[in-house]
């Protein structure tokens, strides 16, 4: 049932703006529960820990994700905001990266989706988030960057 508040609210023009304050508590709660809980456990999450491309430390960032097969995929929409989001650049400018998933961390590699892969999991995204319809409306000037995740071998 929360779930399915969650999507409604995600569709909702003031959701934005309370759901970018969330990412805090978001951060907060992924450290004290050792990744276990991210996004107040509404909808599938993960923490991304990429290296910033101009200080060279660690960022981590709570994002949700669709799964395609092992692999995990996140949306570069930063909220249909105007820039992209540093995590993005900091995954074209160093695709080495870190999830933490309940609770384990993972490194991965991070490939950006192009053609129809990037149209196939445009709509696995969807089908899961619909708000992010409302992101790709807003930030129209603009390409929103979906990266595929793939968990070390």
């Amino acid at each position: 049932m929360w779930r399915r508040l969650w999507r409604a609210a995600g569709g909702w023009p003031g959701f934005t703006p309370i759901a970018r304050r969330m990412v805090r508590l978001d951060r907060w709660l992924g450290r004290v529960t050792g990744g276990r809980v991210v996004a107040l456990g509404m909808a599938p999450s993960l923490m991304l820990t990429t290296t910033g491309r101009r200080s060279g430390l660690p960022r981590s960032q709570p994002l949700q994700y669709v799964r395609d097969g092992d692999d995990l995929v996140v949306i570069a929409s930063n909220w249909g905001g105007e820039k992209d989001p540093a995590w993005s650049w900091n995954l074209r400018a160093n695709p080495s990266a870190g999830v933490t998933l309940d609770g384990r961390e993972v490194p991965v590699t991070a490939t950006e989706a192009e053609g129809a892969d990037r149209e196939r999991l445009w709509q696995l995204i969807v089908d899961q988030w619909p708000g992010y319809e409302n992101y790709r409306t807003r930030a129209a000037h603009r390409r929103l960057r979906i990266f595929r995740l793939t968990p070390a071998r």
